[in-house]
């Protein structure tokens, strides 16, 4: 941070409320805090403000205002000449990413899988306790100056592997609606972004160049380009707090809210020299479409199993963010192929990878710029399809300037039914989910496919619609509370079984009871579970 600034009074603005141990204070130094403590002072009140305007937006849908093209932009959607930034050092090649928690073992293994680059989730795989969010930031530290390693007690030890170049870094902040609890400025808690992002900025931006890449960031959950604007003003201001070039930090923003995909053009627009591109975030876009129209009935979608990449709204979706991120130079990212390898049933195992193949062969032939996995031995899958269809670094030359119309984007004729199936399994996936976010796990294998935060939200965002609009299964039953809320506690009798000692499978039922029977609906699972994995202590010092 530049030196004319004093960190003392920044520093006693703070209260820390949570534990802090010998390693945190690698990164919860003064200078780090000062940093956090100017950023949020600077850029919190616009934070709040854009979280208002989603709840104006909310009520505009609910009255039957559906989202549009923004007139008002016209001008930048219609204007070809203006670009985002060329790819950064790092960042020209992305066709497979990996994708996790930063957790210190799961950092060491996505670093040392064969992919190009590692996005270090602290968002919807993580769950966001004190010791999460701070170890994480730990981890990532002695990851970059490649001095981590760790050993399970009486196992395995982990090390970073020599032979060879390890994946760029990209770093998940939390979204805007977040907030740190247990790091208060001014008496108010600190915005769960700018402290996820402000930890990683502070300490490790120049490191990063020194070493040939820079601060990369994953930028989720946005519902306007005024969030991206946001985004980008705090980048400035942290490029000239600490001497750095302003275009070092490149941010992708991960297009998975139904209103945004109406605004790719002024997102991008608003980082332009910060900007690395979009991202299809499927399951988040998938659980936006459900929550944001779910007063609709015209809006029901069936079981979660029958909407693909290939239902009308999603295929219209992932047609404008190719086309609008190649017009302005920048990558156009697929989306996660969730499946974990099927070690118990080779026939099984089989058919999942063959389905792995063929969704990165949509992925790379539609004309993406590279994919997600979840787990490491998806990669050599995703690589395979990648280097054959797509031989050059990305596929940034692909253009096409077919038309996405509104109606296109909001065609939810998605064929299909509503099961008993289809129910029991959403019950399954969010309890599943939820048990193990109370225990301090952001993701879960579940069916062997990895859950996170995204497809726990299509979950109860599903029931909670079925119920809503009191819809009849396949079956012929009608979904109303009581029955949902009958087959929830079938459902957690036989979870809680079998599950070991200390599961919360009752207490996530208790949660996931208020979600699912059409009343009630919380605008975030993890809001609305965060209180019971929040640990607040007196205040500590450093």
């Amino acid at each position: 941070m530049v030196e004319t600034i004093d960190i003392k009074p920044l520093v006693a603005a703070v209260q820390i409320l949570g534990n802090i141990e010998d390693s945190y204070k690698t990164v919860l130094t003064p200078e780090a805090i000062g940093f956090l403590v100017l950023l949020h002072r600077t850029f919190n009140g616009t934070r709040k403000e854009l979280l208002q305007a989603r709840e104006k937006r909310q009520v505009e849908i609910d009255n039957g205002k559906l989202p549009d093209f923004l007139p008002e932009t016209k001008g930048i959607r219609e204007d070809p000449t203006w670009q985002g930034a060329p790819p950064a050092p790092g960042l020209i090649d992305r066709r497979v990413e990996i994708t996790g928690p930063t957790d210190r073992k799961m950092v060491i293994n996505a670093l040392n899988s064969e992919v190009w680059t590692y996005m270090a989730d602290f968002e919807d795989a993580t769950a966001p306790t004190w010791e999460n969010v701070v170890s994480g930031q730990v981890n990532l530290y002695d990851a970059i100056r490649k001095q981590i390693d760790f050993t399970v007690p009486g196992g395995k030890a982990y090390k970073l592997r020599t032979d060879k170049t390890l994946p760029t870094l990209i770093v998940r902040p939390r979204g805007w609606h977040l907030v740190e609890k247990h790091f208060l400025v001014d008496g108010e808690p600190i915005s769960g972004s700018i402290f996820d992002f402000g930890l990683y900025y502070f300490h490790n931006a120049i490191e990063l160049v020194k070493r040939g890449s820079g601060p990369y960031f994953y930028l989720p959950k946005m519902e306007s380009h005024l969030e991206a604007r946001l985004w980008n003003d705090v980048f400035k201001l942290s490029q000239d707090m600490i001497g750095q070039p302003r275009g070092t930090i490149r941010g992708t923003v991960l297009i998975e809210t139904i209103v945004a995909a109406f605004e790719m053009d002024e997102i991008i627009y608003e980082l332009r020299e910060h900007s690395s591109g979009l991202n299809c975030g499927r399951w988040d876009y998938i659980f936006s479409f459900i929550k944001k129209f779910r007063n609709n009935p015209a809006f029901v979608l069936p079981d979660r199993s029958d909407v693909t990449m290939t239902s009308p709204f999603m295929q219209a979706y992932v047609k404008l963010l190719i086309k609008t991120c190649h017009r302005r130079g920048v990558h156009a990212m697929g989306g996660m192929a969730a499946q974990i390898p099927i070690k118990t049933d080779l026939a099984a195992n089989k058919i999942a990878m063959e389905g792995v193949y063929k969704d990165k062969l949509r992925e790379v032939t539609a004309g993406h710029d590279g994919t997600w996995v979840a787990h490491p031995a998806l990669a050599p899958i995703a690589t395979e399809v990648f280097n054959k269809y797509m031989p050059t670094p990305n596929q940034l030359f692909k253009r096409t300037e077919a038309d996405v119309t509104a109606a296109e984007l909001l065609d939810s004729s998605v064929p299909g039914k509503v099961t008993e199936e289809g129910i029991r399994k959403n019950l399954d996936i969010g309890l599943g989910y939820m048990e193990a976010w109370l225990r301090g796990v952001g993701c879960v294998p579940i069916n062997y496919l990895m859950e996170d935060a995204a497809t726990a939200e299509v979950s109860r965002s599903q029931l909670w619609q079925w119920v809503k609009h009191k819809t009849t299964t396949a079956e012929g039953i009608k979904v109303t509370k009581d029955y949902a809320l009958k087959i929830l506690g079938e459902e957690t009798a036989k979870l809680d079984a079998s599950a070991g000692k200390g599961s919360k499978f009752k207490l996530a039922e208790k949660y996931f009871a208020t979600q699912i029977t059409g009343e009630q609906y919380a605008d975030f699972l993890t809001t609305l579970l965060y209180d019971d994995i929040t640990n607040v202590t007196s205040a500590a010092k450093l």
